[in-house]
């Protein structure tokens, strides 16, 4: 193997030197893997007939339709790893508008659903997703215990990361 094909693919190339190489690789990948990631999303929902929603209004939707269960804003900030709460907010309101979720208060606290319109709207993206996603990742070769594995390692070291976060807020 040259010189050339041994080089990290990386963003930074002084966040690359020393002990933070592979880090930095993993990183980069992270970059281009979430700016595909929010791309994707987004072209999915447009197909499904929600051009107008932004990436975090499209996993704020799809949270709170997860497993059909009303959900606080502080439910599906923490499930998101989100810790701007006005980012959820502003995703509510606007899925509240668009009458993609409905509301509930309880007391103090707001609970939100998502509607018959939401429902279909997952549902549609769902659709599309598994004709335009699902089918392709079946042919990569990776199997689902493959994909399973990969989320686990993601989950962990996102664990890594909001330690290390939290660490440098007490420098």
């Amino acid at each position: 193997m040259t010189a050339q094909q041994n080089r990290p693919i990386v963003s930074s190339r002084h966040l690359a030197e020393g002990e933070g190489r592979a880090s930095s690789e993993y990183e980069f990948g992270l970059i281009v893997a979430y700016n595909a990631f929010t791309r994707w999303i987004q072209r999915c929902m447009a197909a499904a007939g929600f051009p107008e929603l932004s990436a975090t209004e499209i996993l704020v939707l799809h949270n709170t339709n997860h497993r059909d269960r009303k959900k606080r804003l502080t439910d599906i900030a923490f499930l998101l790893n989100i810790e701007d709460t006005h980012t959820i907010t502003y995703a509510l309101r606007k899925l509240v508008k668009l009458e993609l979720l409905t509301t509930e208060k309880r007391g103090k606290e707001v609970f939100y659903a998502t509607s018959e319109a939401g429902q279909k709207a997952c549902a549609a993206y769902r659709d599309i997703r598994n004709q335009c996603l699902v089918d392709g990742l079946n042919h990569t070769g990776l199997s689902d215990d493959d994909l399973a594995e990969m989320a686990k390692v993601l989950r962990l070291l996102s664990g890594h990361y909001d330690q290390a976060s939290r660490s440098a807020s007490s420098l």
